[in-house]
């Protein structure tokens, strides 16, 4: 055999090892890929054979590895936003039940035709009242939903905090002079705060309404307004029936009424839709309360 036949024989055992080798590995990769495939869409995790250097099959895994770990994650989203949505209509079902089987009621009363103008006109007052209430329920059932969903974004810009509170407090002026409550307002006109005013007017609101609502009749509500290093502090502090330590933790939460102020107006989501709304925009709220000596909610909104 001659050198050049030698040479030639070698480069083609050589080149049928590397073929071999390279269908051998295609075959184990394929293999590999589809194993870790089904583990994934199995709900598994996916098994890995680790090769030494930096390997194509190292590379692959750890991109896998990757998309697993944002699957698992939107995955977990969804099941929150799902237990959100499931808990946010079983609320809208319980609360409109009441509005809506009071106006049954009275409207089969009203059928009755031995109702004299005036007992009627009584129970059109009535049907008004429970209407206004379950309108107002599904207004803010709407902004709650939307908050939690994302329809709604807040939009933060560094703007005058003054101008937000004062227009909070003249929202709230007439509900508080028919209480004869003495409404005071210390805010320096120079503070600039990032904060969307739209929506932290509604949550400033919302405090103020629950302040004017559970105190009693000639007394106090303070708003002040500190800026402290990170954060600036608005504090709404009433005069009011004051709230028990262990009770603290529960008023925030969506519809939450105190067992003793049943007879009062609202439905329960003013202070949730409130902390909603802070929380949204980087801060948060505290309170501080006594029973018998009022509360202080403080308001918390970064400087930006």
């Amino acid at each position: 055999m001659t050198a050049a036949a030698c040479c030639l024989f070698f480069i083609s055992v050589f080149m049928g090892i590397k073929i071999w080798k390279l269908k051998r590995d295609v075959f184990f990769f394929s293999d590999r890929l589809i194993r870790c495939l089904n583990d994934m869409t199995c709900g598994r995790e996916p098994e890995n054979i680790e090769e030494e250097g930096d390997t194509l099959w190292n590379k692959v895994y750890e991109r896998l590895q990757k998309l697993e770990r944002i699957w698992k994650r939107e995955s977990a989203e969804n099941l929150e936003e799902k237990k959100k949505m499931k808990s946010l209509i079983s609320d809208i079902s319980h609360q409109t039940k009441t509005p809506i089987a009071n106006i049954k009621l009275y409207e089969e009363v009203l059928l009755d035709e031995g109702l004299d103008s005036a007992e009627a006109g009584e129970f059109l007052q009535k049907i008004r009242i429970q209407t206004e209430k379950l309108d107002f329920l599904l207004q803010s059932m709407v902004k709650m939903s939307r908050l939690e969903t994302g329809i709604i974004e807040v939009r933060c810009m560094k703007l005058p905090l003054c101008g937000t509170l004062q227009r909070a407090v003249e929202a709230i002026v007439l509900k508080a002079e028919k209480k004869q409550i003495r409404l005071s307002v210390d805010c320096d006109e120079d503070i600039v705060v990032h904060h969307d005013t739209k929506w932290t007017e509604e949550a400033v609101f919302n405090l103020l309404d629950n302040a004017v609502k559970y105190t009693g009749r000639e007394g106090n509500i303070e708003i002040s307004v500190s800026v402290q290093e990170i954060f600036t502090k608005i504090s709404i502090r009433d005069s009011g029936k004051g709230i028990a330590l262990e009770r603290q933790a529960e008023i925030f939460t969506r519809f939450y009424r105190e067992p003793e102020v049943y007879d009062q107006e609202g439905i329960g989501v003013g202070l949730y839709l409130a902390r909603k709304i802070i929380t949204m925009q980087g801060g948060y709220i505290q309170v501080c309360s006594e029973v018998g000596k009022g509360s202080d909610f403080q308001i918390y909104l970064p400087n930006g």
